[in-house]
């Protein structure tokens, strides 16, 4: 499957910004699909996470209650959602696919196809 990521960009402080992205495939409901984020200098890290009927999403706390990923199985998009920004979002944010799993998944390593990846900036 191919991920395409878009939406990133330059927003201040307090801002928000909503990624997609778009999967190729006539399966993509039955993925399981999550986003990572890497900083310069940092490991990637864990975003959210949503199963494939978007009942169930998982986030860590960094993130909790500013961020929300849904999904839309009729456009074949998955979608973050970001509200209050911090410069500490400051990252690449990449997609990530689960082709032989629908459930939320939380490691990188669970999955098995990634997006190119869309920078967001967060100014303070």
């Amino acid at each position: 499957v191919q991920l395409q990521a878009s939406g990133g960009g330059l927003v201040q402080a307090g801002g928000s910004l909503r990624l997609s992205c778009a999967a190729s495939g006539r399966t993509f409901s039955s993925y399981g699909m999550g986003w990572f984020r890497q900083a310069p200098g940092k490991e990637r890290e864990f975003v959210a996470a949503i199963n494939w009927n978007g009942v169930s999403t998982y986030s860590p706390d960094s993130v909790r209650g500013r961020f929300t990923i849904s999904r839309d199985n009729a456009k074949n998009t998955v979608y973050l959602q970001m509200n209050s920004l911090k410069p500490e979002d400051t990252a690449v944010y990449y997609c990530a696919a689960r082709t032989s799993g629908t459930y939320a998944y939380t490691q990188a390593f669970q999955y098995d196809s990634w997006g190119q990846g869309t920078l967001v900036t967060v100014s303070s």
